[in-house]
């Protein structure tokens, strides 16, 4: 399954797993629009979604990572170290749902800045 996140300066596309339940409650949500944050290297944003996190979720995750951080209904994309992080990694605020991963270039997400409109779509294959 694959979503498309756009915002001002740019876009990018994340293919999600499919068999995750998160990932299907965020699927039956979209379209959505939201408002981003900024958190170091992480764009996170509301998604309205309230799930349960699942049971191998994770809080170290490699950038381009697509997680749902069930303690803010919230879709966390980090892309380089955060507050929390120690040297380089990236370290999710508290353990996060994984749903997929980024195409490309995480580092796009660096054009994202806190409080930009934010708008998330299934891309229909």
């Amino acid at each position: 399954m694959q979503i498309r996140i756009s915002w001002p300066a740019g876009n990018i596309t994340a293919t999600l797993d499919a068999g995750r339940p998160t990932a299907r409650a965020l699927a039956e949500a979209l379209p959505l629009a939201s408002t981003a944050h900024t958190w170091g290297q992480e764009v996170y944003f509301d998604t309205g979604v309230s799930v349960s996190r699942e049971t191998d979720a994770r809080q170290v995750v490699e950038p381009g990572t697509v997680a749902f951080w069930t303690d803010g209904d919230a879709l966390a994309l980090p892309y380089g170290p955060t507050p929390v992080s120690r040297g380089e990694e990236c370290r999710l605020a508290s353990p996060c749902t994984i749903l997929g991963s980024v195409e490309g270039d995480a580092g796009l997400l660096a054009t994202v800045r806190d409080g930009d409109p934010i708008r998330v779509e299934l891309i229909e294959q």
